[in-house]
């Protein structure tokens, strides 16, 4: 379901980037992957820092993780978060050891802990994008 009051920054849809959130959009969870030595990278760019290489693929994740850490945001820094103060901004650690920056739909910031196991819990936020959110597993 679209959320058409969603007013907070979106992603440029260019590139790379562009490629990860339309598998998002498609209710996939993928990252970069590299071909040559096997690491897996977030944020998507060309070469892998490894190993230097340029040969990697679009490997679909598992969606599952661990709460790696957070802040709790009390006073937003930008307008279109202040009506969500306060909020927790979460890095997620995957299955594969990639970590990703973003929100869990179903908890308080009060109930976070480290190590809390998460499952991937995608959000339609324009027609066009799709957000990564999680919730508890």
């Amino acid at each position: 379901m679209t959320d058409t009051s969603y007013n907070k920054p979106l992603p440029l849809m260019e590139g790379l980037t562009k490629a990860f959130y339309d598998f998002c959009a498609q209710g996939e969870l993928r990252f970069q992957r590299c071909t040559d030595c096997g690491a897996w990278r977030h944020v998507p760019r060309e070469i892998c820092a490894e190993c230097s290489s340029f040969n990697w693929e679009w490997a679909q994740s598992s969606g599952r993780g661990t709460v790696y850490t957070w802040t709790v945001v009390e006073r937003a820094l930008h307008p279109a978060f202040g009506s969500s103060a306060p909020y927790a901004p979460v890095v997620v650690e995957l299955e594969g050891g990639v970590r990703l920056l973003t929100q869990l739909s179903d908890v308080p910031p009060s109930e976070l802990k480290i190590g809390m196991p998460v499952t991937v819990d995608f959000k339609a936020v324009t027609p066009e994008i799709t957000l990564p959110y999680f919730k508890r597993a």
